[in-house]
């Protein structure tokens, strides 16, 4: 992935000149240099939400806006005011982008970025943060959707109203996420508790995705969820080297027709690190010796184990080999040299987030 690379470098110093800057089809790097906050540039709606949840322990949970999804059917409707922001606007990227913060204080605030059947787009070293925080279906803060060859790195994510990153139903191959720092401590908590439960949802019907040293901090569900869709349908994740930090819920969630090899994990205080067989996954988690090495008969190489602090919940056996010889048989994954996972906290805290880079 090259996103920009060959192109002119611009600096934009507006929300508008920005905007054209990412949707238009010319080879770009934009270098931004500041916050561009789009929280009101495209005004508001007064709208109807529900209360899925109550908090008795004096939490907040978000609100759910009443849109096509149906989720308020039924439930009593409050008027709720939200920015078009997030809830129903992005920003459009292009293919061949790069998008680089300067320093640790430059990306988009109010408004996440939405890739669409584009491919080589690099995304490093930015905020996107303060998506409608108080509404469910307030903003994503990365869609993709028949995206290939992405690389979001380096990047510091923080109070959106729903998904940290979204993949949708076209597929989405040739991605990576990298040394980011989702950040989950939230004012209005869906699981009334101040963590974030709207991490990663991976939908793409043929997503090939890496994870990697990533910190996953202080937040309460899918981490990620993936699969859970029938028929001709496939998702390919390599879960590697991140470090899932105070997580008060669950992190892996593989559902049927998702195939998933973790390796080289930890896990901090971590109520449930994997929901198991029962979501219907395809998994290889590994967690003995005797499984690190029955990776040298599929990728020619051992796999790293997967840590549990004493704080966090146990993982029954997940080690289906047939994971093995399907996502370890990509040659990202099979040519990929995982950290010692005793390395992993330490590591992942000095490299994750802005200001390493640029």
């Amino acid at each position: 992935t090259t996103g920009g690379a060959g192109g002119a470098t611009v600096t934009p110093t507006t929300t508008a000149e920005l905007l054209g800057y990412l949707s238009d089809s010319t080879t770009r790097i934009i270098v931004l240099t500041k916050i561009f906050d789009y929280t009101s540039y495209y005004g508001t709606t007064a709208g109807k939400a529900c209360k899925l949840w109550t908090c008795t322990n004096g939490y907040t949970p978000q609100m759910t806006i009443d849109n096509s999804a149906g989720q308020c059917d039924g439930q009593t409707l409050y008027d709720a005011t939200y920015y078009n922001s997030g809830a129903s606007k992005a920003l459009v990227v292009n293919s061949n982008k790069t998008i680089i913060g300067k320093g640790s204080s430059a990306g988009f605030k109010g408004i996440g970025l939405s890739l669409t059947n584009v491919s080589n787009v690099i995304i490093q070293n930015i905020q996107i943060t303060d998506l409608n925080p108080q509404y469910v279906w307030g903003g994503d803060a990365i869609n993709l959707s028949g995206a290939t060859k992405v690389w979001i790195d380096h990047n510091y994510f923080a109070r959106v109203g729903r998904q940290f990153i979204v993949s949708h139903y076209d597929p989405n191959t040739g991605i990576t996420i990298s040394n980011n720092y989702f950040d989950g401590q939230t004012s209005y908590s869906a699981s009334c508790n101040g963590h974030h439960y709207w991490v990663f949802l991976f939908l793409g019907e043929a997503d090939q995705l890496t994870i990697m040293q990533n910190h996953i901090y202080y937040t309460s569900g899918r981490g990620p969820h993936i699969g859970g869709y029938t028929g001709a349908y496939k998702q390919q994740l390599h879960l590697v080297n991140n470090y899932y930090d105070s997580v008060a819920g669950h992190a892996i969630d593989a559902g049927v027709n998702s195939w998933v090899l973790a390796e080289g994990n930890y896990f901090k205080a971590v109520t449930t690190p994997d929901t198991g067989t029962s979501a219907g996954g395809t998994e290889y988690f590994v967690q003995t010796v005797a499984e690190a090495g029955v990776c040298s008969s599929y990728m020619g190489r051992v796999c790293e184990w997967n840590r549990m602090d004493s704080a966090s919940g146990t993982v029954a056996t997940r080690a289906t080999t047939s994971v093995l010889s399907d996502v370890g048989a990509l040659s990202a994954v099979k040519g990929l040299t995982p950290m010692g996972v005793a390395d992993v906290p330490a590591y992942v805290l000095a490299n994750r987030g802005v200001g390493i880079v640029n």
